[in-house]
């Protein structure tokens, strides 16, 4: 697949990649990384560089945005920084520690329990639609050591506060298969509070994950965005990928999940079992 067929949207204004992992969604990464915006600007043609108004983690994959002119940038990027204007949903393949003991495990369902003190919020709920089954995690996270971000349960000095949502859609005996709505926009956020919970995403070894994936990425994928109409037709655009990289396990995924299809919004299931 070239890089113009993974564009999934074109406009005047920007488009929404579907990048794969091991791309950088910013100039100037470290040698053997693909650098995106100079790649999409020679595919293209354009006269400037494409700005990236949200960046996924160089092992991400998914819907990833650029802006064509300096105009849609400043707004997109005012979007990403206010709670709400932006909806950002995530695939993860999570790799549990074996003494959860897979589908079984009466474990499971304290790993994704709502907090015993939730925190009140000002972020909007789910879109109408989503369904149910989320769990709210609520963290606060702080820059650590090696490019890692350290999870916290309490607010303190240099913490920011860390809010996502998830739900099951399906696991199997090895992993479990999460659907994520990302709230906050923190470095690492959605890496960090899944292993604070024991749920590293599969492949991330900065994280807590057993092993690394073959190709240098993790299960993580950036499903959909909706975000406003840089245009400023009043629109809310939304777009969405599938993982580019369809292998069994992820065939797995959009099984269990029960979106093998492009699909809109997805139940969640009970248990399947298999060795997945």
């Amino acid at each position: 697949m070239t890089l113009k067929d993974r564009i999934v949207m074109l406009s005047g204004d920007y488009l929404v990649l579907n990048k794969l992992p091991g791309e950088s969604a910013e100039t100037a990464p470290r040698e053997g990384i693909i650098d995106l915006p100079r790649a999409l600007q020679k595919e293209l043609g354009d006269g400037l560089l494409p700005g990236a108004p949200h960046r996924l983690d160089v092992p991400v994959s998914g819907c990833t945005l650029f802006t064509r002119n300096p105009r849609a940038l400043s707004f997109l990027s005012g979007c990403f920084r206010i709670p709400g204007q932006v909806e950002k949903i995530y695939w993860a393949i999570t790799d549990p520690p074996r003494e959860a003991g897979g589908c079984e495990s009466p474990a499971l369902p304290t790993l994704l329990a709502p907090p015993e003190d939730p925190v009140p919020l000002e972020d909007p709920a789910p879109r109408d639609g989503l369904g149910s089954g989320w769990v709210e995690l609520v963290h606060w996270l702080a820059a650590g050591r090696g490019n890692r971000s350290l999870v916290h349960n309490g607010p303190g000095p240099g913490r920011k506060k860390s809010v996502l949502r998830c739900r099951v859609l399906g696991w199997g005996d090895r992993y479990i298969f999460l659907e994520i709505m990302l709230i906050t926009g923190r470095r690492h956020q959605i890496r960090a509070q899944l292993s604070h919970i024991g749920l590293p995403v599969k492949g991330d070894l900065k994280y807590g994950a057993r092993r690394s994936e073959r190709n240098g990425g993790i299960r993580l994928h950036c499903r959909s965005l909706a975000f406003p109409d840089p245009a400023g037709s009043g629109r809310i655009i939304q777009v969405e990928a599938l993982p580019p990289e369809r292998d069994n396990l992820w065939r797995a995924f959009l099984e269990a999940a029960g979106s093998s299809q492009t699909g809109g919004n997805l139940p969640v299931i009970p248990c399947q079992g298999g060795r997945i």
